[in-house]
């Protein structure tokens, strides 16, 4: 999909439509970080911190709970 800046006051603004929006689980009050390697944009939306860090714990416990099954399943 192609898109092309619109002018907005001294700025410029990007239209994301709703259903990309849809597929991010992002509405208008979703805060996006905005990175860059000098080429590209990415749009990320933030995430809720404390759901975050109970999936990274629930990550773990679970490889440290199969880390056997896991290692033979990736050879």
């Amino acid at each position: 999909m192609q898109k092309k800046l619109i002018k907005h006051g001294n700025s410029m603004a990007l239209i994301i439509e709703k259903p990309i929006l849809d597929l991010l689980g992002a509405d208008a009050a979703t805060p996006f970080e905005i990175t860059t390697d000098g080429q590209a944009l990415v749009l990320t939306p933030v995430r809720n911190k404390k759901r975050r860090a109970a999936f990274r714990a629930a990550l773990e416990r679970g490889n440290r709970k199969y880390a056997d099954a896991l290692r033979k399943l990736a050879e």
